[in-house]
């Protein structure tokens, strides 16, 4: 079990979870592009019932290739974008890893939506890729 800790810029939200992550992946579709003001969103995927969180979330609501809707959780006072919790996936919560407090331990393996990458960012040799969202 991994023990992880994390929050917002302002401090206003905080979050623990204590769960083995089902997978870190790194996002290139253009919605994270957007929401993250950069060229991707590095992802740790826990089981939901593993995440504790304090402090007030707002949410927008968007929807993946599939139709499904994707719950985009953010700091209402700074705008920290903080997790992600897709339809698709409903046992899992997306933690935004650059919000958590130690990420000296990710080594993302997976990269989907490579079709829609920045030509200025190399995926590393050896990540499991995907044009799209693994089927």
């Amino acid at each position: 079990m991994r023990e992880m800790s994390g929050g917002c810029l302002c401090g206003q939200v905080k979050y623990s979870a204590n769960a083995d992550p089902a997978f870190v992946g790194v996002c290139h579709c253009k919605n994270c592009q957007r929401t993250s003001g950069t060229a991707f969103s590095v992802v740790v995927a826990v089981p939901k019932a593993a995440l504790s969180v304090t402090g007030r979330l707002q949410a927008y609501r968007d929807k993946g290739d599939s139709g499904q809707e994707l719950m985009r959780s953010f700091c209402p006072d700074c705008g920290s974008s903080l997790f992600s919790d897709a339809a698709a996936m409903p046992a899992l919560t997306m933690i935004k890893a650059g919000t958590l407090d130690d990420t000296s331990w990710l080594d993302p393996k997976m990269h989907v939506y490579c079709s829609s990458a920045q030509r200025w960012t190399p995926i590393p040799e050896g990540s499991q890729t995907f044009a799209k969202m693994p089927g």
